[in-house]
């Protein structure tokens, strides 16, 4: 890794990205450079917001709102619980058609870590410290896609690209929250993974 860029007016944005748990994990992001304002008005952000990422956070709020009172329900009553939730998914699926078409290839850059403070993510050169950046976020395997504003706090040079981290600068809240349960889930998952493997390497047999 090469040289790191940062200055005292990131320092208070790296403490805020800081707040909030990330975890490393690879996903697709659009990116695209605003005009360097911070003085955006976060009501302008939310009008701005793609009618696909509103459609598809309405829709994940009504299917959790309306299964949520059946999870204690068993029988004939458990048996249509079942099948509201295989419906569930059946809509998950469309949800994630629809996000899908908002991934344009030419936007497109490999992120590295997310969390409720922002993201890091490869581009192939330097931006400028606290830029404002239009970003897309794609977490296909979590069901999960969020637009947001952020601003870059930190530049690192690896091989040939830069790696960027850049803080949330506007994001609905729900749309932290699903980053943050998106990157608690992944956590618990390979530290799932990682005790089946330790338990694997316990009960193999020492080879001489």
């Amino acid at each position: 890794m090469g040289y790191i860029m940062s200055n005292d007016r990131t320092n208070e944005k790296l403490l805020q990205f800081n707040e909030f748990f990330s975890i490393k994990h690879p996903f697709n992001i659009n990116v695209q450079l605003l005009d360097n304002d911070e003085n955006i008005l976060h009501k302008d952000f939310i009008e701005n917001i793609p009618t696909a990422f509103k459609l598809a956070n309405d829709m994940a709020s009504l299917d959790e709102a309306a299964l949520a009172p059946l999870g204690a329900i068993s029988g004939i009553a458990g048996q249509l619980a079942q099948f509201l939730h295989h419906q569930n998914k059946k809509i998950d699926l469309l949800i994630n058609h629809i996000l899908s078409e908002q991934d344009n290839a030419t936007l497109r850059h490999k992120g590295l870590t997310f969390g409720g403070g922002g993201i890091e993510f490869c581009y192939p050169s330097p931006l400028a410290l606290n830029d404002l950046l239009e970003i897309k976020i794609f977490l296909s395997d979590q069901h999960c896609a969020v637009f947001c504003y952020a601003a870059v706090i930190e530049i690192k040079k690896n091989d040939h690209v830069y790696n960027h981290k850049v803080v949330f600068q506007h994001i609905r809240e729900e749309d932290r929250e699903k980053l943050v349960r998106s990157s608690l889930h992944l956590q618990s998952k390979q530290l799932q993974q990682l005790a089946k493997e330790r338990n694997q390497e316990l009960s193999d047999p020492i080879s001489n």
